[in-house]
């Protein structure tokens, strides 16, 4: 081992901190949120990803006791992150009967000052969706607009977390190994620019399948009213300014 470049990237690596979702069937809440502090190794190698997930998942492990923890970055190396992704997990339309992923009907069903929402995003692949320019040059984000439906920035997760609970609940063959987790990562959130996180919901869905919850959840107030009657532990608290 050529000792030197080992010190220098040992010296490089910094102590970074990122949110770890757990389900909660006892408790006030549905998924208790906390931030980790673990070993991030700098560079951009997948290699490099990977050794941070499991210096994240060690310290997880250790302080909760947990065996099983699921990351869903693409940098899992499990095939069930890549399934549960939600450029990747489908919803199927109850209007026009078309199936799109979570990211496509996220994107095009957001609504802003100057525009939107844009429809024909649904269409578009999931990354390029994401990216699309209108998104970021149409003022500011005020709403969101699914089929007709409209739904208010606030409470800031419940739409996403609609979106992704419903279209995990119509996909039955992932159940099973999805309620195996203890605990779900997202090593490229960051809790400063965003607020959106499948990792958040996917605890969220286990801990509603957990406690036979999960009846009725199509309707978006019959959602809204369940989830409200908990108390939201999540990241929102470390939001910047403009994040959206």
């Amino acid at each position: 081992m050529n000792w030197r470049l080992y010190t220098m990237e040992q010296n490089q690596n910094a102590v970074e901190q990122r949110p770890v979702f757990m389900p909660r069937v006892n408790s006030d809440n549905l998924v208790k949120t906390d931030m980790v502090r673990f070993e991030r190794h700098v560079g951009f190698a997948s290699r490099q990803k990977k050794k941070s997930i499991n210096d994240l998942h060690q310290v997880i492990r250790k302080k909760y006791g947990f065996n099983n923890v699921l990351e869903l970055s693409s940098k899992s190396g499990n095939k069930l992150s890549f399934l549960v992704s939600p450029l990747s997990l489908q919803l199927t339309d109850e209007h026009s009967g078309g199936r799109y992923s979570v990211e496509n009907i996220f994107q095009a069903s957001k609504v802003f000052e100057r525009g939107g929402p844009f429809t024909d995003l649904l269409d578009a692949p999931p990354r390029q969706a994401k990216k699309d320019e209108r998104l970021h040059h149409s003022g500011q984000l005020i709403g969101y607009n699914d089929s007709g439906m409209e739904w208010n920035l606030e409470p800031l997760t419940m739409f996403y977390d609609w979106l992704y609970v419903n279209a995990l609940k119509q996909n039955t063959q992932l159940h099973s190994e999805v309620m195996q987790y203890q605990a779900f990562t997202d090593i490229t959130f960051n809790p400063k620019k965003s607020i959106h996180s499948a990792a958040y919901a996917l605890a969220l869905f286990v801990a509603l399948n957990k406690r036979d919850l999960l009846d009725n959840i199509e309707d978006p107030i019959a959602f809204y009213d369940l989830c409200e009657g908990f108390k939201v532990s999540n990241t929102e608290h470390l939001l910047q300014s403009g994040w959206f």
